[in-house]
């Protein structure tokens, strides 16, 4: 890997992960992308959907102060450690939800609003046939235009 002094940190990591064969897997003629698409993906959902993700997150579940903050990252970082170490496949989204549930009951069961919390998890709900749904769709077509996929 040639090192220039003027590329900046990602262009180098970058670099250094397509070297390595770790971001690039060939499928036949296709090249794919992995890893340098992830947190570009994540940052375009937080973008168009975050602002309405964070407000019901933070004050519509219930009111939270900065130590309850505090609290409920705390709570859901040791939740994935946890489950990373035993290898439970689980969602940051619902361990987040989960711990901000939890915080907001600590002082009182009325103090979460559970209207809201009841709607989010009929969207978890729904979510994973709605997703099979698209994904079925998405296969059928592109074998319309690629019979060997």
């Amino acid at each position: 890997m040639l090192k220039k002094p003027w590329t900046s940190w990602p262009a180098r990591c970058w670099q250094r992960l397509s070297d390595s064969g770790t971001v690039f897997q060939r499928l036949g003629t296709l090249q794919v992308v992995h890893h340098p698409l992830c947190p570009c993906r994540s940052g375009m959902g937080t973008y168009f959907g975050g602002w309405r993700i964070v407000p019901t997150m933070g004050t519509r579940i219930t009111k939270l102060k900065p130590v309850g903050g505090f609290c409920a990252e705390s709570a859901g970082a040791i939740t994935l450690f946890l489950t990373i170490l035993f290898g439970i496949p689980v969602s940051t989204t619902h361990t987040i939800t989960g711990a901000i549930v939890g915080v907001g009951s600590t002082s009182r069961l009325s103090a979460v609003r559970w209207g809201i919390a009841e709607r989010i998890v009929w969207a978890w709900i729904l979510t994973i046939p709605a997703s099979a749904v698209v994904a079925a769709l998405t296969c059928w077509a592109i074998r319309l235009f690629v019979p060997a996929a």
